[in-house]
């Protein structure tokens, strides 16, 4: 387990930079084709609409991103986990409050303020 300051060694930015434009042309290729399959499959039969190609699929997933949002996992309404994170936090004692910080700095590897 990572914790806070730890360094990820350079194996692993050599796989990140590898794997990850691999994984992305792979989900603008599999979005795109699911989205021309299915217009493709279903409204030409259904409202007679012509036929769409792959590049026009893609356009049409980048508009309805930009008209809808979708894709990113945003919550909408805020910040949900942050509030449930804060009542807990503001439901402890001093006492947990502070076994609470001492685990974290442990974790993080930090040194405590001094105030």
């Amino acid at each position: 387990m990572m914790y806070c300051n730890e360094r990820r060694g350079k194996n692993f930015w050599i796989k990140v930079a590898i794997f990850a434009p691999l994984a992305i042309v792979a989900g603008v290729y599999i979005f795109g084709s699911v989205v021309m399959l299915l217009w493709n499959g279903i409204l030409p039969a259904l409202f007679g609409f012509p036929a769409i190609t792959f590049w026009q699929a893609l356009g049409i997933l980048i508009l309805s991103k930009i008209l809808f949002g979708g894709f990113g996992g945003h919550h909408r309404g805020g910040h949900s986990g942050h509030r449930h994170m804060n009542n807990r936090w503001m439901n402890l004692n001093p006492e947990e409050r502070e076994k609470m910080k001492v685990e974290w700095r442990s974790r993080c590897h930090t040194e405590p303020k001094t105030e």
